[in-house]
């Protein structure tokens, strides 16, 4: 039987502050989707919400000529407009190889506190299942305590979207909190590449936990859950 993945979208679609659409990264799902499936990983998708999960147009103008993106625009709709709510996956952790979260804006202000999320990500830590996120993405993590009472990224060597790749973005005052300084403030080893915008992913705890910094991450993030799950 084909391993299947569990990718979870935000469900929040605009930013008050700047009155601008967000929502999720389009090759931030595309780039790991396509390592994914090539290698016959079924995925399926879960948001807050359920239903369509907004996909960020920013994303779609600034990947335009990205092969990967704009096959997997033209052609999964169905992807991201049919999730199921995070809520129906409780319990099941047993039934899927990963969990897996892609970044965006939109992440950054509802994932951090759902509790169906992190629910979610507390059971699969505690299935052993790896669990991945890139980008914004991580932002997810940052709200997740263990029963143990410390905190998921604490000791950790972690990445994320770095606080110089969201000034450069001209983003940071829209922000909730800064992705860096929350994930070093809750524990993690903060971690980046040499240069803002450089592919930079890594992987933790045996396979176990994979971030990655960045859009040009998000296909060897993808990489790096197919060899964690032996595909």
């Amino acid at each position: 039987m084909a391993p299947k993945v569990i990718v979870v979208l935000t469900s929040y679609g605009h930013i008050e502050a700047s009155n601008k659409p967000t929502g999720w990264y389009l090759p931030e799902l595309a780039h790991p989707y396509d390592v994914l499936s090539s290698k016959g990983v079924e995925i399926v998708v879960a948001s807050p919400a359920g239903g369509a999960a907004p996909l960020d147009p920013a994303s779609v103008e600034a990947f335009k000529s990205d092969a990967s993106s704009t096959a997997f625009l033209e052609s999964k709709k169905a992807v991201w407009e049919n999730t199921q709510k995070i809520s129906s996956f409780h319990g099941k952790s047993g039934d899927y190889a990963a969990l897996f979260y892609p970044g965006g804006h939109g992440p950054m202000f509802d994932l951090p506190r759902d509790a169906d999320s992190i629910a979610l990500i507390k059971e699969f830590v505690a299935a052993g299942k790896p669990v991945a996120a890139v980008c914004h993405g991580p932002a997810a993590f940052t709200g997740v305590t263990l029963d143990s009472g410390k905190h998921l990224l604490a000791g950790k060597e972690v990445t994320g979207f770095t606080n110089v790749e969201e000034d450069q973005a001209k983003m940071s005052e829209f922000m909730p909190f800064m992705l860096e300084d929350r994930m070093k403030a809750v524990g993690g080893d903060f971690k980046k590449a040499a240069e803002p915008w450089a592919e930079f992913v890594l992987v933790q705890d045996g396979g176990k936990f994979i971030t990655g910094q960045n859009p040009a991450s998000a296909k060897a993030v993808g990489e790096a859950i197919a060899k964690s799950i032996g595909v």
